[in-house]
């Protein structure tokens, strides 16, 4: 093995190692002040080296989730130690919130215009193209069904009291038609049809948006190739150029993160990392729920060889857990369908598109999230109202597999459509690491099997007894 790869893994180790030390000894700290009277100073001196530790860590590791679990944990401290200092920082999350409501509008746009136009031919290739759409949008629409059944049972955000605005409490009124003039369907239906993309754009209209974008990106597709590339390219460019604004406003995120936590654990109280981890817990249990009932089922009817499978997938999934990100699984997941004997045009087609078209992980998130962000701003929505944001769901996750943070982009666009504060959204980016490994995982692991399902459906499947031959294992290692 590489000795530089040794020491790479063992000072990530060690990191590891500080990070989940750190943790224990702030836990430590925390029990020792709750149950022994009289030992808060040494209490509150135990978990400040706790928390040296993990910024110590964090230098280290110089990654933005780590930046953001130390600002988590450091914005708890400070809420509970200077409480009034706390509540006065929270115009460092407002500047966040800003930035974040900067990106929606354009963001939303172009992921949507060139994930469609550049789709679009999806319609023109027979029968795989069909089949594949049909499959995604049945498995997506079970993800958001049991993501939404999943937070309505545990009520994870019942309790948290994040007021919303007074401008969120407007919006959510108009919207649930609870103002003295009443919203009907007709002027609801009407409000969704922008007169002006620019104006829609300024007042981050979003729905408006998502309707321009749509028509704008099937009107796209339908154009002669010759005349499509061009305005094809520029909004790829413009979409790109979005990305890396994106990960620029993200690098405050740290700084976002810690000042909303400290300003909601001094107004509200250490019982909101109670409710963070009930929707992390909620979260797992609705994506176990979703392979048991969705997945392997599928396996089961499109006879697919589960042991085999899942031999295949273990490297990709690894990946995507490890990183928390689609893309970095990619390649794995190509090489290994195909050795598992998924033809390569149906692989090259499938999984591709189904980063696009197919997020069953992140369609659970989102449902479950934004009713989430309701709860604890202790806005009712009703069984209709989840209805339509499921169907908004549907159509605004296409096309963000690329976006840093997608989760956070779509639950503020969602947020600003259905008029929900956004402080709780804030709050839950404080776990969004450890909410991201486990829809990541499903992602992945979806799509791979989505590849597989359609060769079946195809009569093209030709399964291989054992997917890691001594062939395919040289070519690894020449590759790597």
């Amino acid at each position: 093995m590489n000795p530089g790869a040794m020491g790479l893994r063992s000072t990530k180790s060690q990191i590891a190692l500080l990070v989940f030390g750190g943790f224990l000894v702030y836990v430590a700290g925390g029990v020792l002040q709750h149950f022994q009277a009289g030992s808060a100073v040494s209490a509150i001196g135990i978990r400040l080296i706790a928390l040296a530790m993990m910024a110590f860590a964090a230098l280290r590791h110089r990654t933005l989730t780590a930046w953001i679990f130390f600002a988590m944990i450091a914005g708890i401290e400070f809420g509970l130690d200077a409480p009034h200092a706390a509540i006065s920082c929270r115009i460092f999350s407002d500047i966040f919130l800003r930035l974040i409501k900067l990106i929606v509008a354009p963001l939303i746009l172009g992921t949507l215009i060139t994930g469609i136009a550049g789709h679009a031919e999806a319609k023109t290739v027979g029968r795989l193209g069909l089949k594949s759409l049909i499959y995604f949008e049945v498995l997506t629409t079970i993800a958001l069904v049991i993501g939404l059944a999943a937070i309505d049972i545990s009520k994870a955000g019942v309790g948290l009291n994040l007021s919303a605005t007074a401008a969120a409490k407007s919006a959510a009124a108009a919207i649930t038609g609870s103002q003295h003039t009443a919203l009907t369907w007709q002027g609801f239906l009407l409000h969704v049809f922008p007169e002006n993309i620019a104006r829609a754009v300024a007042d981050n209209e979003i729905l408006q948006v998502l309707v321009f974008a749509v028509i704008f990106g099937l009107a796209l597709g339908q154009l002669p190739e010759r005349k499509r590339e061009p305005m094809l390219r520029v909004a790829e460019s413009f979409t790109e150029t979005m990305f890396a604004f994106t990960n620029i406003v993200m690098l405050s995120a740290p700084i976002g993160v810690g000042a909303a936590l400290a300003y909601t654990v001094a107004t509200a109280g250490i019982g909101v990392m109670f409710n963070l981890g009930k929707l992390l817990l909620t979260l797992y249990v609705a994506l176990i729920v979703f392979v048991l009932l969705a997945m392997v089922p599928v396996v089961l009817l499109a006879r697919i060889p589960v042991m085999g499978f899942l031999r295949a997938v273990a490297e990709p999934a690894t990946i995507a857990f490890a990183t928390s990100t689609s893309e970095a699984a990619l390649p794995s997941a190509m090489e290994k369908m195909e050795a598992f004997g998924v033809p390569r045009k149906i692989v090259a087609f499938v999984i591709p598109t189904g980063y696009s078209f197919n997020l069953a992980g992140t369609g659970i998130y989102l449902s479950l999230a934004a009713v989430f962000t309701a709860q604890a701003a202790g806005i009712h929505i009703t069984l209709g109202r989840q209805i339509v944001m499921l169907l908004m769901l549907m159509v605004i996750s296409k096309g963000m597999a690329g976006v840093a943070r997608a989760g956070l982009v779509l639950l503020l666009t969602t947020a600003s459509i259905f008029g929900l504060p956004v402080e709780p959204i804030i709050v839950i980016l404080g776990i969004d690491a450890l909410l991201d490994m486990g829809r990541t995982v499903i992602n992945v692991t979806g799509n791979c099997l989505a590849a597989a399902v359609v060769a079946q459906w195809e009569g093209e499947f030709r399964p291989v007894a054992e997917p890691n031959t001594p062939a395919l294992a040289t070519t690894a290692v020449g590759e790597s």
